[in-house]
């Protein structure tokens, strides 16, 4: 886990990871673990598009009651999600992303495009960039501003080109490991 934590994370990394994962030693494999079963992703889907409560939550993701609230809890204690109390009697509360939840929207993004190529043959869901949401400055000397379905890239912040997969390479860093497997004891 990085270094560089954020206040929302939880205070003890091995909470989320209690034992090595098998395999490969991969921040892939790692985050899977957080949120890589389907009931959780989706449950971020829905506090993504604004569905806080946990009523709205089962009933947009389709998830069975148990499991929804089990996939809550294990992503409030990653640091993905936090609650917030919305009522004292009875005591309820509303799920929140927080900052490691909101760093999940291109995740979510990419399996809407995904899914929308190869899965689907209509949109059920677009992605709408709203550039003037939130912004207090007049288009006077911006040009024509005005929301629009999302055309996203993958750009590289050193450089700022697109990336290209021809163009990207596989550096193992992890001990023991190179690209094809574990190296075997010299």
């Amino acid at each position: 886990m990085s270094a560089a934590r954020d206040s929302d994370a939880p205070a003890d990394p091995t909470a989320v990871l209690a034992a090595p994962l098998p395999g490969r030693p991969c921040s892939a494999a790692a985050a899977l673990h957080v949120v890589g079963e389907k009931w959780a992703l989706l449950a971020v889907r829905e506090i993504f598009f604004g569905n806080h409560r946990f009523e709205a939550i089962a009933r947009n993701t389709g998830a069975p009651r148990d499991r929804l609230a089990a996939r809550l809890r294990s992503l409030e204690q990653a640091g993905v999600v936090e609650r917030r109390p919305y009522n004292e009697r009875p005591p309820r509360y509303e799920y929140h992303l927080t900052e490691s939840g909101r760093d999940l929207a291109p995740v979510i993004r990419a399996l809407l495009d995904w899914g929308d190529r190869w899965v689907l043959e209509e949109r059920p869901v677009v992605m709408v960039h709203e550039p003037d949401a939130g912004d207090d400055r007049t288009d006077a000397g911006h040009g024509e501003r005005h929301a629009h379905e999302l055309d996203a890239s993958w750009v590289c912040r050193t450089c700022g080109e697109e990336i290209a997969m021809n163009t990207l390479s596989v550096d193992v860093r992890a001990p023991g490991w190179d690209r094809a497997g574990p190296v075997p004891p010299a």
